[in-house]
């Protein structure tokens, strides 16, 4: 599989990562999941201590001990958590970094991360403490670069005015198309990558027919849509793009056509979802002609928050 460079960083990880979060909690299952997608080239693993409460990231650890070298693995710090208890709060202190990092090495039976994220943030954080906590785990070794997760211009522009930071993870698709706005030229300027997140958009852009969506989905829509609106943006995808080709190759395909995004992290709760994801990357890229029609055919949102 092709591999992207993330931003100025000689990380170099597949066009399309494993989130790990939707592996589940079943052992067995989580760790043929994983191994399974690192036999069909995924090189990127993208997990969070949050997930499952540090599990997530105990499987991780479990399926990648033996071929460490080979991985470039990522996770995320800043929701505190105890053992046993319900819901998290929010601290992105270098004493809570500091310590939160070390809990992570012993669940991933390794002794570097190579991409260790800030998991969201506000304005309000003590931004240059949390740079200070990264930016000390950098020189000691610990990690090897740094990023964030986050949707919000205001924290994405503090980080990269301040920070060292090789990559932000936002939610990116043919539905949100809100970083096109300024994020992903302002980013590629300052040698940034994206990781991308929620490509499919909650599965609206996979063959999954649109009477199946929940009913929810049928009441709210998505983001700015209607849901009469995300059926004729569907149609039309279908339509005028993908012919013979599944929704979810546009979507990922989609992703991929911008030069800033180095890797879509697709989650997966199946082996086949896995298969179909890789295949969906690896197909054929889409054309200028194929992009404009589907930026034709969909909204160019902004964030309105943030800012």
């Amino acid at each position: 599989m092709e591999k992207r460079r993330i931003g100025a960083s000689d990380l170099y990880v597949s066009k399309i990562g494993l989130g790990c979060m939707s592996v589940g909690t079943e052992e067995k299952k989580a760790l043929h999941m994983i191994d399974s997608a690192l036999d069909m080239g995924i090189n990127y693993l993208d997990t969070a201590d949050l997930y499952d409460q540090g599990l997530n990231e105990e499987f991780v650890g479990k399926a990648i001990k033996q071929k460490r070298q080979d991985i470039i693995l990522a996770t995320k710090v800043g929701n505190r958590f105890e053992q046993g208890k319900n819901g998290w709060s929010w601290d992105p202190s270098k004493k809570y970094i500091k310590s939160a990092v070390k809990d992570s090495l012993r669940r991933l039976q390794t002794d570097y991360i190579d991409l260790y994220q800030l998991h969201g943030g506000t304005i309000e954080d003590p931004i240059d403490e949390t740079i200070e906590a990264f930016e000390e785990l950098t020189q000691e070794g610990v990690i090897r670069y740094y990023g964030i997760s986050s949707i919000r211009p205001n924290v994405i522009r503090e980080f990269v005015t301040k920070s060292s930071i090789v990559s932000v993870m936002m939610q990116y698709s043919i539905l949100d198309r809100r970083p096109e706005e300024q994020i992903l030229s302002y980013l590629n300027d300052h040698q940034i990558s994206v990781v991308a997140r929620g490509p499919v958009a909650k599965g609206l852009l996979t063959n999954r027919p649109m009477e199946n969506a929940s009913q929810s989905m049928k009441q709210n829509g998505y983001l700015d849509y209607a849901f009469e609106e995300l059926e004729t943006v569907i149609s039309g995808l279908k339509s005028d793009v993908a012919g013979d080709r599944s929704l979810t190759e546009v979507a990922l395909q989609y992703c991929l056509f911008n030069d800033t995004v180095a890797s879509v992290v697709t989650g997966a709760s199946s082996l086949e979802q896995i298969k179909n994801n890789v295949s969906a990357a690896n197909s054929t890229p889409l054309t200028d002609e194929q992009v404009q029609i589907i930026r034709d055919l969909t909204k160019a949102s902004i964030y309105e928050q943030h800012r």
